[in-house]
């Protein structure tokens, strides 16, 4: 099992992606920005999350480049992910706003390139745009985020390249197991976007008494459970205690009985929208 913040699964085509790390959903554009993502990489973390729709990246590009320089590391020990939102999916559309985003990250590269949400009639297109940029090297590995198992279908039926990734709302209360079973099957890496669910699950009772069986916080547990599951996990704080509590998580295992006992809590509940059914 996973023994540190800088442990990696291997990606289909080798990309290597950090099991945990930062993500930066609804943090505004400025120093608090900065300071966080500079925190993360000074306690350890590699793998910054960040996508065109949160117009935050040109923070998230500062904060990256001082935290490299504070920490002593370079560019490519980090692992960084940004996403194409709705209105630039298309396949012209993509490779702009690919590079759009490279110019406000300030970067020469990403490390991963998601499709945001499976826009009906135009994620396949998007995903040829998707192709040609990991073909000619520019990207390192691509991916979907919020797929079902029928738009993952769908794709896969003309894909030259398979997903490598599908970050998917995830946590105790919405296991999406079917979707799980199918990207594990298919070689896809899930990966957790709101693992605590908005901060919903920290008062659950069943986490919080196994939470304290462990001697940990309700979050740590829900993190670690993530891991155990295979699934990478990139819960958002601005709040340097808190970034450093929620990477605190391996120096511990959930038992098999545990896990179950999480696992049960689902109720297909989510705080964001569902992938079938959304308007923008």
């Amino acid at each position: 099992m996973e023994k540190s913040l800088q442990d990696v699964v291997q990606l289909q085509g080798g990309a290597e992606m950090p099991w945990f790390g930062l993500g930066v959903f609804r943090v505004k554009e400025g120093p608090e920005l900065v300071n966080a993502v500079k925190t993360a990489i000074k306690h350890g973390y590699r793998s910054i999350d960040t996508a065109a729709i949160y117009q935050n990246e040109e923070a998230t590009g500062q904060g990256i480049r001082e935290g490299i320089e504070e920490a002593g590391i370079s560019r490519e020990d980090l692992f960084i992910t940004s996403k194409v939102w709705n209105s630039d999916q298309g396949y012209d559309s993509t490779i702009a706003a690919y590079e759009a985003s490279l110019e406000r990250l300030g970067l020469d590269y990403l490390d991963l390139y998601l499709i945001h949400w499976p826009v009906e009639g135009k994620y396949k297109e998007t995903w040829k745009a998707m192709e040609t940029l990991y073909n000619d090297g520019r990207v390192k590995a691509i991916g979907v985020s919020n797929f079902h198992v029928h738009h993952l279908k769908d794709l896969l039926s003309e894909a030259t390249v398979k997903p490598m990734v599908n970050q998917i709302e995830y946590h105790p209360y919405l296991t999406q197991k079917e979707v799980q079973a199918y990207c594990v099957e298919q070689g896809i890496q899930l990966e957790a976007w709101s693992p605590l669910m908005a901060g919903e699950l920290l008062d659950q009772p069943v986490l919080k008494e196994i939470g304290e069986k462990y001697g940990k916080s309700v979050a740590q547990v829900i993190l670690r459970w993530d891991l155990q599951n295979g699934v990478v996990t990139i819960p958002k704080s601005t709040n340097e205690q808190r970034i450093v509590e929620n990477a605190s998580i391996f120096d511990f295992e959930l038992s098999i009985e545990d896990m179950d006992r999480i696992s049960a809590l689902n109720q297909d509940k989510r705080v964001g929208p569902d992938p079938d059914n959304f308007d923008f």
